[in-house]
């Protein structure tokens, strides 16, 4: 069966903080937990019962052996993720506002997963694979952006789902309007975009999400998913748009929380074999998206990305004490 998730992208350690609400100058001391936008969504995936791979680089460093353990033991196939002696492995500091939101500074000037490239791809790697995911981190022009292509190509030649989430990190960039272009580029080739209300504009160039539609369907797009945080989610698809709302928590963490919602609505799609994403009804789409929300509440109420991410199990005794 072609239902596997196929990631490609970083894989970094998040080092947050013991105490919220100081700025990163600050925070007297961290703990390191395994993240990576990617990383998280395949983890999501995985997590919730189907099996799924990732495709990087990481270092032949103890940051790079810890991010293979935290993933094998999390389920996911680490069998393509190379080692590099020549880069490192990426590392991010977070310090948390007292609502939960997030500050990042990055190292990653030599990082590993920059430096995987097209020749690192296997050439059946898609053959179980029904979706590929990807973000915008490792877009910058890098041997990983021309990995990123090559991928996609696989993908769509192969019928393969293609699925992108922006995610963007503005500090990485030391050119926006290049940041801007390169994600517009790739949204090309995307049958799933999901895209923040904070993010919308930068994109877009629009403030309201149905005023970017036209652009976003330009091409090969069959559902743009716009996320609200805790105001919940819509789904729009060519015969119009679908809605879940929020759901109300205590939020300790909001690291990985866009992450885990994509993820939970890629599961979604997967555990149900959906061949024609255009035949999923409205009340299906809904059910996704209101999942999808629940999940990235709970991830919301722990601490870390891939690690606070709930298995089935747990979701569904969860989902049984919430209130919107």
């Amino acid at each position: 069966m072609k239902n596997k998730l196929c990631g490609i992208g970083e894989a970094l350690i998040d080092f947050i903080p013991e105490v919220k609400g100081q700025r990163l100058k600050d925070v007297p001391s961290f703990k390191r937990v395994a993240g990576g936008a990617p990383a998280n969504v395949v983890g999501a995936v995985t997590k919730l019962g189907i099996p799924s791979k990732f495709l990087t680089k990481l270092g032949d460093d103890p940051f790079g052996d810890y991010i293979v353990e935290v993933l094998d033991n999390a389920g996911i196939d680490t069998s393509n993720i190379a080692r590099d002696k020549e880069g490192e492995t990426a590392l991010a500091f977070v310090s948390l506002a007292s609502d939960g939101n997030r500050d990042f500074k990055f190292y990653r000037k030599n990082s590993a997963d920059l430096r995987y490239s097209v020749e690192d791809i296997p050439a059946d790697i898609l053959d179980d694979c029904g979706m590929i995911h990807f973000c915008s981190v490792d877009l910058v022009e890098s041997p990983m952006k021309e990995a990123h292509k090559k991928l996609i190509d696989m993908a769509i030649e192969q019928g393969v789902k293609v699925s992108f989430d922006p995610n963007l990190r503005f500090s990485l960039w030391d050119d926006l309007d290049k940041l801007k272009e390169t994600v517009n580029d790739f949204l090309k080739y995307a049958d799933i975009i999901k895209i923040s209300d904070e993010e919308l504009e930068f994109i877009t160039g629009h403030t309201d999400i149905k005023d970017a539609l036209d652009g976003l369907f330009a091409n090969r797009a069959k559902y743009i998913i716009y996320t609200k945080g805790a105001d919940g989610a819509e789904i729009y698809t060519r015969r119009g748009c679908v809605e879940a709302g929020g759901y109300r928590v205590e939020v300790r963490d909001t690291t990985g929380a866009g992450d885990s919602f994509i993820g939970a609505f890629l599961y979604c799609l997967l555990n149900d074999n959906v061949e024609d994403l255009d035949s999923v009804d409205d009340d299906t789409l809904r059910s996704y998206l209101d999942f999808a929300n629940a999940y990235a509440a709970n991830t919301t109420t722990k601490e870390g990305a891939l690690a606070a991410m709930a298995d089935r199990a747990e979701m569904d005794e969860w989902v049984k004490t919430l209130k919107k």
